[in-house]
């Protein structure tokens, strides 16, 4: 038997955008029965310790997902090469992911979307290098409103089949 595929949610603070990623793959992950363990962590540690933001918790909420029961972590160069699939929220949290990576000293691959191959070690991405409508940041609803929230979630939810494909 097969271990699961591992991937790994990297934003800012870990409390909108990877957490909302992290709950929406895992959710879709179990409907389609596929066998992934998932989970998010921050750049910073600024929020650690704190639940998912209430904005990122009620639009979860109201698009019929579960919302996590999720405290904040900043990841650790120790833990990346336990990954096989690490996606980044924005090029700037790539940025510190390569350094992280480099003072781990953990071999890995950054990739383009198209050429993500699992079995050849850890991935690295930027989220929406997965996204058929479009490339780039993710942007942070955090400083927004509402509908920030909501053009988030509409981002993942466009790039979650994406991931199911490859990690089937």
């Amino acid at each position: 038997m097969t271990r699961p595929a591992r991937v790994l949610m990297v934003c800012t603070g870990n409390i909108c955008r990877s957490t909302m990623a992290h709950a929406i793959l895992e959710q879709a992950a179990a409907r389609a029965g596929v066998d992934v363990v998932v989970d998010s962590a921050g750049v910073s540690d600024e929020e650690a310790g704190n639940p998912i933001d209430r904005r990122a918790a009620r639009v979860l909420r109201d698009a019929g997902y579960a919302v996590p029961d999720h405290r904040a972590r900043q990841i650790r160069a120790g833990e990346l090469g336990e990954w096989d699939l690490i996606l980044a929220m924005t090029s700037r949290h790539l940025n510190v992911l390569e350094r992280l990576f480099d003072r781990a000293g953990v071999e890995h691959e950054g990739a383009p979307a198209s050429a993500l191959d699992l079995a050849e070690g850890p991935r690295v991405c930027l989220y929406r290098d997965l996204d058929p409508e479009g490339s780039g940041d993710v942007p942070d609803p955090w400083y927004g409103g509402h509908q920030d929230f909501l053009d988030t979630l509409e981002v993942i939810e466009r790039v979650t089949p994406q991931i199911l494909r490859i990690l089937s």
